[in-house]
C-alpha cells in the first residue's frame, strides 16, 4: 500500500509539471532560468519553502533538536526575518537591475573578475557540500521510512548509495531538462503535501505518546523533558542564545537574500509586488517550521529513550514508526519530492551560473542563448554526476545540519560581504571584493578546520590526562576550548574584518567614478504597498515566540 501511494502521488505531480511548463519558450535564457519572469506569489512561496525544506532540514535539524532541544529552531524562525529584509532591501535592487544571477551585479559594481570568483565559489560550495548533504540525508530518509536494506537484503551502505542514484537521477532530469518553471511548478504542488504531511507526524507522534491525546502528549514531553522546551541555547547548544546576534542573522541573510538557489525564485517574479508577497508569505510559513523540523525530534528522543545510534535517525526512524502504511506512502512521497526540489533547485541554479556567468561570459562569448542553455545542461549533468560520487562519503561528517552549516561559512560570509559593501557604497573599487573574497574564505578555512582542531584536540588531551569522562562536562570543555568562539560568532568577526578591510581598501584606493545602478525595465519594480506592516508583523511574532519559550 506504502509503495503504491507513493508511486501515485509522484507520478501525479511529474504529469501536472509536464503540462504547467510545456509552453514555456525554455531556449532562451529569461524561459529557461527565469521561467520567462513569470512567477507569481503564491508560486514563489511554495518554491521557496521546498526549496529549502528538505530532507537535511527535516533529517539534520529534527536530529539536533532530538539532542538539544528548542533552541535549534533559530534556523527556521529568524529566517522569517531574513526573508522580510530580502523583500524590502535587495530584492528592489536585483529586479531594478534586471538580474538572472546575483553574480552579475558584482560584474556591474565591481567587475567581471569578481562575477566570476563568486559563481566559482557557489558551484564549489554547490558540489562539494550542498548537492551531496541533500543526496545523502534523502537517502537517509527514503531508506529508513522503507526500510530498504531488509527489503532487498543490501547493506546500510549500498542502500545509501542505491537510493543517492536514483535521486540523483530523477532530480537531473527534472532541473536540467525542465528549467526553472518546471522546478517551481513541481516545488508548489510538494509544498502543500509537505505541510500537510510534516504536520502529520508531530500529531501522529504526540497521539502516541499521550494514548489518544494530543495534549497529553504535549504535557507529557514537557513534564518529562522541560530541558528540551527552551528557546535560548547554552553555550554547549548547536545554537548558543547569544549566536542570533552575531553570525546567525548574517548566515540567514546569505542564504536567503543572496543565495542563487533560493533568489533565483524572487527573480523570477512578474514584477516586484508578487516577489515581496512571495518572500512575505513564505516568511510567515517559516515561522511554523519549528512544528515540521524540531518538534519530532524532541518526540522522537522520548519515544526512542534517547538510545538511537545517531541523532541523524530520529526522523526516518519516528516516521516509521508513528505512520499508517497508506500515509506513509504518501508523506514518502512528499519527501522525494522535497529532496528532489532542493536537489534540481541547486543544480539549476548552478546550471545558470554556469551559462549565464562562465560559458557565455569567458568560453564562448558569441554564444546564441539556445547554445548558452545547452552548455548549462551539460555541465548540470556533470556537477549531478560528481555529487552522486561524493554524497555516500557524508555517513561519518557527524551531525548533518552543523556539518552543512558550518562548510557553507567557507563562501557564504566572503559572498554576503561585498554584496552589502557593493549596494551600500559607490567608490570601494574591484581589488577590494578581490580581497575580501579571497581573504574571508582563507581566513575562516584556518580557523575552522585548523586552528580549532587543535585547540580543541590539545583541550580534551588534558581533560583526559586529569581522568575527566563526564560526556556533558567533556562537551563544555570542547565548547571553550578555542577561545569560547562558536563557528557562527567566527563568522560575525570575519564579517566585520572583511567590511572594514573593503572600506580601508575603498578610502585609500577609490573607484574613479560613482556606481549609480540602472534601472533596464524588464519588470515593474513598484513595491507592495503592505509589504513594510506586514514585514515588521512577522518580526513581532517572531520575538514574541522568543519570549514565550524563553
Amino acid at each position: 500500500m506504502a509503495i503504491i501511494s507513493f508511486l501515485a502521488f509522484t507520478l501525479i505531480v511529474a504529469i501536472i509539471s509536464y503540462l504547467a511548463t510545456r509552453k514555456t519558450n525554455e531556449k532562451t535564457s529569461d524561459g529557461y532560468f527565469l521561467g520567462g519572469r513569470s512567477l507569481t506569489a503564491g508560486v514563489i512561496a511554495g518554491s521557496l519553502l521546498l526549496t529549502n525544506l528538505s530532507t537535511e532540514q527535516l533529517v539534520g535539524l529534527n536530529g539536533s533538536a532530538y539532542e538539544s532541544g528548542l533552541s535549534v529552531m533559530a534556523w527556521e524562525t529568524l529566517a522569517a526575518i531574513a526573508m522580510v529584509v530580502t523583500a524590502l532591501f535587495l530584492l528592489p535592487r536585483y529586479l531594478k537591475g534586471g538580474l538572472t544571477t546575483v553574480p552579475q551585479f558584482l560584474a556591474k559594481r565591481f567587475d567581471v573578475a569578481t562575477k566570476t570568483i563568486t559563481s566559482a565559489l557557489f558551484l564549489t560550495g554547490y558540489v562539494v557540500v550542498l548537492l551531496p548533504v541533500i543526496l545523502y540525508s534523502g537517502s537517509l530518509a527514503i531508506s529508513g521510512m522503507f526500510n530498504i536494506p531488509e527489503v532487498f537484503n543490501i547493506t546500510k551502505g549500498q542502500s545509501i548509495w542505491l537510493c543517492v542514484w536514483g535521486i540523483g537521477i530523477i532530480g537531473s532530469i527534472y532541473a536540467v531538462f525542465g528549467g526553472l518553471k518546471a522546478v517551481v511548478v513541481s516545488d508548489s504542488i510538494n509544498a502543500i503535501g509537505l505541510l500537510i504531511g510534516g504536520l502529520f507526524i508531530p500529531i501522529f507522534g504526540l497521539l502516541a505518546i499521550g494514548d489518544g491525546s494530543i495534549m497529553e502528549g504535549i504535557s507529557i514531553l514537557t513534564t518529562e523533558h522541560p530541558e528540551k522546551f527552551k528557546s535560548m541555547g547554552s553555550s554547549s547548544d548547536p545554537v548558543p542564545f547569544y549566536t542570533i546576534f552575531t553570525g546567525m542573522m548574517l548566515v540567514q541573510l546569505f542564504y536567503w537574500g543572496t543565495n542563487q538557489q533560493i533568489i533565483q525564485r524572487a527573480l523570477g517574479a512578474k514584477n516586484l509586488k508578487e516577489g515581496q508577497k512571495g518572500l512575505l508569505l513564505g516568511s510567515f510559513i517559516k515561522i511554523l517550521g519549528p512544528l515540521i523540523v524540531v518538534l519530532p525530534g524532541i518526540i522522537a528522543y522520548h519515544m526512542f529513550n534517547g538510545n538511537l545510534e545517531t541523532s541523524d535517525q530520529a526522523y526516518p526512524m519516528l516516521v516509521a514508526k508513528v505512520l499508517p502504511p497508506v500515509l506513509l506512502g504518501f508523506f514518502a512521497a512528499v519527501i522525494f519530492g522535497a529532496i528532489l526540489s532542493s536537489f534540481n533547485s541547486v543544480l539549476n541554479s548552478s546550471v545558470t551560473l554556469f551559462g549565464i556567468d562562465i560559458y557565455k561570459q569567458h568560453i564562448n562569448p558569441k554564444a546564441e542563448e539556445g547554445l548558452v542553455v545547452k552548455q548549462g545542461k551539460r555541465f548540470g549533468l556533470l556537477l549531478a554526476l560528481a555529487s552522486m560520487f561524493i554524497a555516500p562519503a557524508i555517513a561519518n561528517a557527524g551531525s548533518l545540519f552543523d556539518y552543512l552549516q558550518e562548510i557553507n561559512g567557507i563562501y557564504s560570509i566572503p559572498i554576503l560581504t561585498i554584496i552589502v559593501v557593493g549596494y551600500l557604497t559607490k567608490r570601494v573599487p574591484a581589488i577590494a571584493a578581490k580581497v575580501g573574497l579571497l581573504s574571508g574564505s582563507i581566513l575562516y578555512i584556518l580557523s575552522q578546520f585548523l586552528l580549532q582542531p587543535y585547540f580543541i584536540t590539545k583541550a580534551l588531551a588534558k581533560a583526559s590526562a586529569s581522568g575527566i569522562t563526564d560526556p556533558t562536562q567533556l562537551a563544555l570543555i570542547k565548547s571553550q576550548a578555542y577561545f569560547g568562539l562558536h563557528y557562527l560568532d567566527v563568522m560575525a568577526i570575519l564579517f566585520v574584518l572583511n567590511v572594514f578591510i573593503m572600506l580601508v581598501i575603498g578610502k585609500i584606493n577609490p573607484r574613479p567614478e560613482a556606481y549609480v545602478q540602472e534601472y533596464t525595465k524588464q519588470v515593474d519594480i513598484t513595491p507592495w504597498k503592505y509589504v513594510k506592516i506586514s514585514g515588521f508583523m512577522i518580526c513581532v511574532i517572531v520575538i514574541g515566540i522568543y519570549i514565550y519559550f524563553k
